[in-house]
């Protein structure tokens, strides 16, 4: 079954400027960049979640603005549908983006402070459908009503909404052109706990009302585990590990990974705890480190750690990037 969305390679790398660049000039055989993205591939299918988790930092952000295209790459292919969509002109591509939206992490910022919540709800269908005022009126209505917020809201502006109400506003603002996938980068981490969840069950029960697919970035790993159904680790521009969920936690094949999920909080001070830990700090993307990019940090790192890192299945629909799994 061709995939929804599929990532090719994918590379994302911004120029040094300033202070910054001048500083590189010392280093001649460094290319005086910032690898944000240094050649990720993975697949979203149609009706799946795949989450996507990582520390700060690591280019998770930047690969979802790749994948609406906010970001050109510099290298490797996007494909939406079996369209390559980084070759289409704004025109084409105008054609892709009501079924390709977009969730931001600043439930606040994300929304026109000039507007009402009806008009930020219409504004989609206003851009990308010939439906009359009245209809158009209509659609966004039933959104609103759908995600939550009753229709007394509707001629409200952002400021006069909490953040959880800012938040339904931009998934009724997403939803409101049917998409067939929605990337939402981290919805959940400016909401308190008792927002955050219902949030996330709004999320869920939207996926399975709809069939719609879901590239959900997160640090939050409980809340990807409920979510997804698989599950990509990104680490330093890379994906370093890619499992079915349920595999991913209850075996993680990378050092990272493993690091990733003895850091999660228990509330049991009685637990037993995987003792692993990872020393010092992420490197800077301006200087990569050969080989395995985490063997600096890494307590299991091996001298074949330093050569170039093979991605393999190391269990079937289970990848990792490590010499010693």
């Amino acid at each position: 079954m061709p995939a929804l969305c599929e990532l090719d390679d994918v590379k994302v790398h911004f120029p040094l400027r300033g202070a910054a660049a001048w500083l590189r000039t010392v280093k001649e055989h460094q290319a005086s960049v910032v690898r944000a993205v240094d050649g990720i591939s993975f697949q979203v299918q149609a009706g799946e979640t795949l989450g996507l988790v990582g520390e700060s930092g690591c280019g998770k952000s930047t690969v979802a603005r790749a994948l609406v295209r906010l970001v050109r790459p510099t290298g490797g292919h996007v494909r939406f549908e079996g369209t390559e969509i980084g070759s289409l002109s704004d025109q084409a591509f105008n054609e892709v983006r009501p079924h390709l939206q977009m969730v931001f992490q600043d439930p606040a910022a994300s929304l026109n402070p000039r507007l009402t919540v009806r008009r930020m709800v219409e504004e989609p269908l206003r851009l990308h459908t010939d439906l009359g005022a009245a209809e158009r009126r209509d659609r966004a209505e039933a959104v609103l009503v759908e995600v939550g917020l009753g229709l007394e809201l509707a001629d409200r502006y952002p400021h006069e909404l909490s953040g959880g109400q800012c938040q339904r506003v931009n998934i009724a603002r997403a939803l409101v052109t049917n998409p067939r996938l929605i990337v939402l980068d981290e919805p959940t981490s400016a909401l308190d706990v008792s927002l955050r969840a219902r949030v996330i069950l709004l999320l869920e029960e939207l996926r399975q009302r709809h069939g719609l697919a879901y590239l959900f970035i997160s640090h939050d790993l409980a809340t990807v585990r409920y979510l997804a159904a698989r599950v990509a680790v990104m680490y330093l521009g890379v994906i370093v590990e890619e499992a079915p969920a349920a595999a991913l936690f209850d075996g993680p094949a990378h050092p990272y990974t493993r690091a990733l999920l003895a850091a999660v909080p228990v509330p049991d001070p009685d637990a037993r705890r995987d003792p692993f830990v990872l020393s010092g700090e992420i490197p800077s993307p301006i200087d990569i480190p050969t080989g395995c990019r985490l063997r600096a940090r890494c307590p299991l790192a091996q001298p074949v750690c330093a050569q170039p890192v093979p991605y393999r299945e190391v269990a079937p629909g289970h990848f990792a990037a490590c010499h010693l799994v």
